[in-house]
């Protein structure tokens, strides 16, 4: 943005919130920008803020969301309501009847009497009077009955009306004065820009300005708070150019399409309805479901077959959510899948990162931009060896050290894929090369170094060997212009994630599953060493995987435990908790802060989640029918009669009501009552607040 050195450029706007029209794009991939939102496609910015956002549960999606009482209100049987209002009925006519017909006299005239002049008596005005007490009457024993005998709950009950107090599905508008009007710009105002926020006003009245226009600007805002220099740049930028102002590198101001719903006001992606069945609490039956930065950062494990909807149903929206944030200056993502999944356009991203595509414009690079030896060779040891059990990574750093610090001492630089295997294979006329530079330079720490390596070399437990046959996998000629240490690309490296930025990294599954695995740990090493050691940690940074299979390592899953503390976090999708190391699969579990079972996990990976969601104490009721023996004999006769009609002996039911301990969801339920299309959630936030797992409803 202007205010915080980000480029500005300009370009025309899409629509503001909500489910947006899918443009169509041409053959060729040339994207048309959709046209401006035409009225009936939903609301406008202006309405779009007012929508009431309720302080709620985590997970809840907040936009319009109205609260329900925490405790279902007891509802009593039709059967009953229409008894009890026939009653009412019956008693109401019996003593209107009373009162009517003289039973009990003048009684129910006497008020009439009383307070009319006897020379009305026999009159025209005694008549009319006579009939509005009559109607007053009537009206008080209408409403006394029908109140008696609930005929309005049992008229609601009929025509299918909701009760007053229902969780209405629309969204409802703030009232008037309850909350400052944000399309106005207050802070702005508040802090004497009146012009620029009269601007702002009139841009988003015209239709000009869009949802990720707005929160990126109010991040713009809340940049020149903490930065009062910047002050004057940003009031000029918004005079300029409006919504047009503080702009992404990209210029873009909205994704080319949008596959699921958003709220960037809260940083929400609806997901989905929770399910409205008896074992969802009541609060929550109903409403929508959602993610958020704050639960994200806590990082997500998913499992679930394939075709089970976790690319479409989670990993999409939640990529394209933090895209939207990314342009409005909030995020950086990072979405790593196999080659052709579809996790958006190229045009939603910045970067984009072809793996053995050689019209690929970017590189990857390797050491994830470290520029000390020892961390370099710490994450390609996670790579390359973290996922072979007994394999000590810590032994495998050491030997990578060894050949990466004389290397960069030597050359400036680390060695490309070809140039590091033949150090691990130990040829003789690379090593003879690094060793005369070295000595040259009179590096004498890093030739104890390399005549350590050489000595290690062909032990028992040389990691040596093993390091150089991984290497070799991306030593291929698909990869033959990648991972270049040169400076002739353009590399890509996770030191950028200082930076909002949009990137996703193809993998070559298909042609190399072994390499492809080995860059997926190499990039989840990288994240969590350059995740947690950012200055600036204002931006949420966030990696998305499509599939994590055999990616996972013990190094990595601590890793992942530290980044909530951090502001970043990762989404982990997995066919199956048999892709993880099995003395990893309870730490992993205990790592992340979210957790997911689609439909259609099997038996062991639902016990797996059932121990992870452990119990919660739940009223049962055991109801005992016992057989009733009459000893008089006019009541056998009258049981023998009811039998012979029935066919079912009289009984008597005795209720006995308990507090029993049980699993949440068992492993059972997991894998056999979890609807297609459906997954069961528990949240955790980084501030700690939890979410008992709940059954949703992802198609809704």
């Amino acid at each position: 943005m202007d205010a915080d050195g980000i480029n500005d450029t300009s370009q025309q706007v899409p629509r503001p919130a909500g489910a947006p029209p899918r443009p169509a794009t041409p053959p060729g991939g040339v994207f048309i920008p959709p046209p401006s939102r035409p009225p009936s496609t939903g609301p406008t910015l202006a309405e779009w803020l007012r929508v009431v956002r309720p302080a709620a549960e985590v997970g809840v999606w907040r936009y319009g969301h109205v609260p329900r009482a925490a405790e279902e209100p007891e509802v009593t049987p039709t059967r009953q309501l229409i008894s009890g209002a026939a009653l009412s009925l019956l008693a109401g006519v019996m003593l209107w009847s009373l009162l009517w017909n003289g039973y009990l006299g003048s009684f129910w005239i006497w008020p009439l009497l009383m307070f009319t002049p006897d020379s009305w008596r026999g009159t025209t005005s005694f008549v009319v009077a006579g009939w509005i007490w009559y109607a007053i009457v009537a009206t008080v024993f209408i409403v006394g009955f029908g109140r008696l005998g609930r005929w309005p709950e049992l008229l609601r009950r009929i025509v299918q009306r909701p009760a007053p107090g229902t969780v209405a599905a629309a969204a409802v508008p703030a009232a008037a004065g309850e909350s400052e009007d944000l399309a106005r710009w207050p802070q702005l105002r508040a802090a004497g820009l009146e012009a620029a926020a009269e601007h702002l006003a009139r841009e988003a009245e015209a239709g000009r300005m869009n949802d990720v226009d707005y929160v990126r600007i109010r991040r713009a805002w809340e940049s020149v708070r903490a930065d009062p220099a910047r002050l004057r740049p940003f009031d000029g930028s918004v005079r300029d150019k409006g919504a047009g102002a503080c702009l992404h590198p990209s210029g873009a101001r909205d994704l080319p399409v949008r596959a699921a719903r958003h709220d960037l006001l809260l940083r929400q992606v609806l997901l989905g309805t929770v399910d409205s069945g008896a074992r969802t609490p009541y609060a929550r039956r109903g409403t929508g479901f959602a993610l958020d930065p704050e639960v994200l950062g806590t990082s997500l494990l998913a499992v679930g077959p394939a075709g089970a909807g976790k690319t479409g149903r989670l990993v999409r929206p939640v990529v394209e959510s933090l895209a939207l944030q990314a342009l409005a200056g909030q995020a950086a993502v990072i979405a790593v899948a196999s080659a052709g999944v579809q996790l958006g356009p190229d045009a939603a991203f910045d970067v984009i990162v072809r793996i053995g595509d050689p019209a690929s414009v970017y590189d990857l690079d390797l050491y994830g931009g470290a520029t000390d030896a020892d961390e370099a060779a710490t994450l390609l040891a996670e790579a390359f060896v973290g996922d072979i059990p007994g394999m000590d990574v810590r032994r495998a750093a050491t030997a990578l050290g060894q050949l990466l610090g004389p290397f960069r001492a030597a050359y400036g630089r680390f060695p490309a894929v070809p140039e590091l295997r033949e150090l691990l294979d130990q040829m003789k006329a690379p090593l003879d090369a690094l060793r005369q530079v070295l000595e040259d330079d009179g590096q004498q720490t890093m030739l104890r170094e390399l005549d350590a390596r050489l000595r290690q070399h062909g032990g028992p437990a040389d990691p040596g060997p093993l390091l150089a046959d991984r290497v070799a996998l991306l030593d291929r000629p698909a990869f033959a212009r990648f991972f270049d240490t040169s400076g002739q690309g353009r590399p890509f490296s996770m030191a950028a994630l200082e930076h909002p930025l949009r990137v996703r990294i193809d993998l070559p599954e298909r042609g190399h599953a072994d390499a492809s695995r080995i860059l997926a740990r190499l990039l989840l090493a990288q994240f969590n060493a350059s995740a947690s050691v950012r200055a600036d940690r204002s931006l949420f940074a966030f990696l998305a995987f499509d599939d994590a299979s055999h990616t996972l390592t013990a190094g990595t899953v601590r890793g992942v435990q530290r980044l909530r503390s951090a502001n970043a976090g990762v989404l982990l999708p997995l066919r199956s908790l048999d892709d993880v190391p099995e003395e990893l699969r309870t730490p992993l579990l205990g790592a992340v802060g979210c957790r997911m079972a689609f439909a259609g996990v099997t038996t062991w990976d639902g016990k797996r989640f059932a121990e992870a969601w452990g119990t919660e104490w739940v009223e049962t009721r055991d109801v005992t029918h016992r057989t009733v023996f009459a000893d008089q004999p006019l009541t056998r006769a009258i049981h023998s009669f009811r039998k012979l009609v029935t066919g079912k002996a009289v009984t008597t039911d005795a209720v006995t009501v308990r507090q029993v301990e049980r699993e949440r969801w068992s492993a059972s339920d997991l894998a056999h009552a979890v609807p297609s299309g459906h997954a069961v959630l528990s949240l955790a936030s980084v501030r700690g607040e939890r979410a008992a797992p709940l059954l949703v409803n992802l198609t809704t």
